[in-house]
């Protein structure tokens, strides 16, 4: 890179904050990495018994905001703070990493697009499965017609949470929609684009006790036929069964499990897919697929690489802002929201 982004992480209260804070101190040719600003007290009495911050400088969120060398922020608070922290930090012009899906707050989202989109300051959403190098190939081969036309994707995205997290669910509309299938929403709209209804089925399975929508599951009508959004968190071993099906006329992709760990603790995963078309029509009918397996990877890693292009005006972003408020607004909708789809 020509030069290093000069960014500060705001918040830990995020699932991914510690993970992002990791990749932004090991892309040392990419950041220079100032510290970290927790604006909730519990959390920031906390933050150096983590290891991923045992060495973070800590700072006001104000010091930040009076900060004129400031590039970048990663936006790592809970959901439900992220897009205020966002929003102060775009009206002074400093790019914005904002870790999915940002808020659960359709006006304040618009608010957010507006301002960063009239003056140009970069956004990046924190939605990892977008730097997922055979995921996104797979894609590829979707848009270059190598299964025929798309009448079915099929997105499973679940976990085994604890009655505690599945408490925590119950603060958002939509509860596991919200928090996990916002993911699968976002690769079933890079593969068909908008639906045209939507038709939110979320329920709650009542384990333990909890009453939170912990069960996420949606359909999205398209012309040629029916996608769907299944998301969990009572799920056992609900992690090794997240996969992505994409059905074609001429052929089918899985990406089966979309992520497994290559050795536990190290943080490193791996990708499997599975790609059947047309072609292997002369081979018998259980064995057509071929099985393609990617390197091992960071999920974190490529996304603050890339995020650090996009501020440095080294690359283009491939997802625009329109698109990201349209991806919200899906998610809205599939969160039963009232809001206008």
């Amino acid at each position: 890179m020509n030069r290093k982004i000069r960014i500060a992480q705001i918040g830990t209260g995020h699932d991914h904050a510690p993970y992002t804070y990791g990749s932004i101190c090991k892309l040392v040719e990419c950041f220079d990495v100032i510290g970290i600003a927790e604006p909730n007290p519990a959390l920031r009495a906390g933050i150096h018994s983590n290891p991923y911050y045992s060495n973070a400088p800590i700072y006001d969120v104000e010091e930040l905001l009076a900060c004129g060398e400031l590039d970048a922020v990663a936006i790592e608070t809970e959901e439900e703070h992220a897009t205020y922290y966002a929003q102060k930090f775009a009206e002074k012009g400093v790019a914005v990493h904002l870790d999915k899906p940002g808020t659960a707050n359709l006006q304040s989202f618009e608010q957010l697009i507006h301002t960063l989109k009239a003056a140009g300051t970069p956004l990046q959403m924190g939605y990892m499965y977008r730097y997922n190098s055979l995921l996104c190939e797979m894609i590829d081969r979707v848009r270059l017609g190598e299964i025929g036309e798309v009448y079915s994707v099929e997105a499973h995205m679940s976990i085994h949470h604890s009655a505690e997290k599945r408490k925590w669910l119950s603060r958002y509309q939509g509860g596991m929609m919200y928090f996990l299938g916002c993911h699968l929403i976002d690769l079933i709209l890079q593969i068909q684009g908008i639906p045209e209804k939507i038709y939110p089925l979320n329920a709650c399975t009542g384990a333990d006790g909890v009453f939170s929508e912990d069960y996420g599951f949606a359909v999205l009508q398209y012309p040629h036929g029916q996608s769907f959004v299944k998301t969990c968190a009572e799920e056992y071993n609900g992690f090794a069964r997240r996969q992505l099906v994409i059905c074609g006329t001429r052929g089918t992709i899985e990406v089966r499990p979309i992520e497994q760990f290559v050795e536990r603790g190290n943080g490193m995963m791996k990708t499997v897919a599975y790609l059947t078309t047309d072609k292997q029509e002369d081979t018998p009918h259980w064995d057509r697929s071929v099985r393609i397996e990617s390197d091992p990877f960071d999920r974190y890693d490529g996304m603050m690489r890339e995020f650090a292009q996009i501020v440095a005006g080294e690359k283009q972003n491939p997802y625009s802002y329109d698109y990201e408020l349209s991806l919200f607004r899906t998610l809205m909708a599939c969160c039963e929201s009232k809001e206008p789809i």
